[in-house]
C-alpha cells in the first residue's frame, strides 16, 4: 500500500512539473554530477581541449526506486583538427522524466587560440531534439484511468537550438561560460490548454577547476559549477577530488538544496578511464528513493604510451 502512494504521488508530482513548465526540473538541462567528464555538452568551446580524440559515455539513474524518475544516457566524442587550433565535436543523447522524453543529437565547433602554456578557446553549436510527451499514459485517477480533455492526445514534435560559449585553460585550471540553449523553443501541449510559460528556458553555466600538487603521490582537485535558468534559483554544485598516484580519485560534491555525492575514478590505462557516482537526496524525496546512480567511461585514442606520465585531470 505504502509503494502504491508513493507512485501515485510521484505520477501526480511529474504531471504537475509537465503542466505548470514553470520550475527548473520541468525545463533545466540535464544535470550530471560527473559534470567534469561531460562538460561538451554543457560548454561547447571545451570540444578539442585534451588534443586527442576522446569519447565518453555516461548514464545518470536519479532517485532510483521512483516511479518515472529522471533516467539520463549521452555519448560525446570530439577531437582537434587544423594543428589543434580547431575542435570538433558530436553529442548524442536521451533523456526521460515521467511520460516525457528528449532525444537528440549536438554538432560542436571550437576555435582554439593557442598560448605558451594555456588556451582559450571560443565555442558554438547546433542541436536537433525529438520532445515526446505520453499524456494519455498518465494516471488521472489512484483507482485507476479517468479522462481529461487536457490529456487526451500525445505530444510528439522536433525541436532546433543552439548556444555559445567560451573556455581557457591550462595543465592545471580551467575556466568557462556558456549558454548551451539560447532559443526559447515552445513545448507543445493540448491546443485548448497550451500555456505560453511552457517552453525552453535560457541557460547560464559558469564553470572552474584547479589542481593543487600536495606532493608527488597526491593532488586535489576542487571544482564549481552554478547553474542559472529563468524561473528557477541559481544552482550550484561544489566537487572536492583527491588524485593518488595518478591512478585513482576519491571524491565528494554538494549540490545546493538538492545532494549530497560521493566519486570515485579510475585511470584503468592512458586511454582508459571509469567514473561512479552516488547521489542521496538531502530534500524531502530522500524517504521515498535510495539515491541515484552515475557511471562514466572514457576512451582517448591515439595515445603514445611511453609519453603520457599523468592523467588530464579535466
Amino acid at each position: 500500500m505504502k509503494t502504491r502512494k508513493i507512485t501515485l504521488g510521484l505520477s501526480t508530482f511529474l504531471i504537475s512539473l509537465i503542466l505548470s513548465a514553470t520550475t527548473a526540473f520541468a525545463q533545466q538541462e540535464a544535470m550530471f554530477t560527473q559534470y567534469m567528464f561531460n562538460t561538451m555538452a554543457l560548454n561547447p568551446a571545451y570540444a578539442g581541449s585534451r588534443n586527442v580524440i576522446s569519447a565518453t559515455a555516461l548514464y545518470r539513474s536519479q532517485w532510483t526506486g521512483m516511479d518515472g524518475a529522471p533516467e539520463t544516457t549521452t555519448f560525446t566524442i570530439d577531437a582537434p583538427i587544423s594543428n589543434k587550433r580547431v575542435g570538433l565535436g558530436l553529442q548524442v543523447f536521451s533523456d526521460k522524466l515521467g511520460i516525457t522524453a528528449t532525444n537528440g543529437a549536438v554538432a560542436t565547433y571550437a576555435y582554439r587560440i593557442r598560448m605558451d602554456k594555456a588556451s582559450l578557446s571560443f565555442g558554438l553549436q547546433g542541436s536537433v531534439s525529438q520532445y515526446k510527451a505520453d499524456y494519455t499514459r498518465a494516471r488521472l485517477e489512484p483507482s485507476g484511468p479517468s479522462y481529461d480533455n487536457a490529456f487526451s492526445s500525445d505530444v510528439n514534435t522536433v525541436l532546433f537550438n543552439f548556444g555559445t560559449g567560451v573556455y581557457y585553460n591550462s595543465d592545471k585550471f580551467y575556466l568557462g561560460l556558456s549558454s548551451p540553449q539560447l532559443l526559447a523553443n515552445a513545448l507543445p501541449g493540448n491546443k485548448d490548454y497550451q500555456s505560453k510559460l511552457n517552453k525552453q528556458h535560457f541557460h547560464l553555466f559558469f564553470m572552474s577547476g584547479y589542481v593543487f600538487n600536495l606532493d608527488e603521490d597526491f593532488k586535489l582537485k576542487p571544482s564549481v559549477l552554478i547553474k542559472g535558468v529563468k524561473g528557477a534559483p541559481v544552482e550550484g554544485d561544489a566537487n572536492l577530488n583527491l588524485w593518488i598516484k595518478n591512478t585513482f580519485s576519491i571524491g565528494a560534491s554538494y549540490r545546493t538544496n538538492a545532494d549530497i555525492a560521493g566519486l570515485f575514478e579510475l585511470q584503468a590505462t592512458p586511454q582508459i578511464r571509469i567514473g561512479y557516482a552516488y547521489d542521496h537526496s538531502i530534500t524531502n524525496l530522500k524517504s521515498v528513493n535510495s539515491g541515484g546512480h552515475e557511471i562514466m567511461l572514457r576512451y582517448e585514442f591515439g595515445l603514445d604510451k611511453n609519453k603520457v606520465l599523468s592523467p588530464r585531470y579535466f
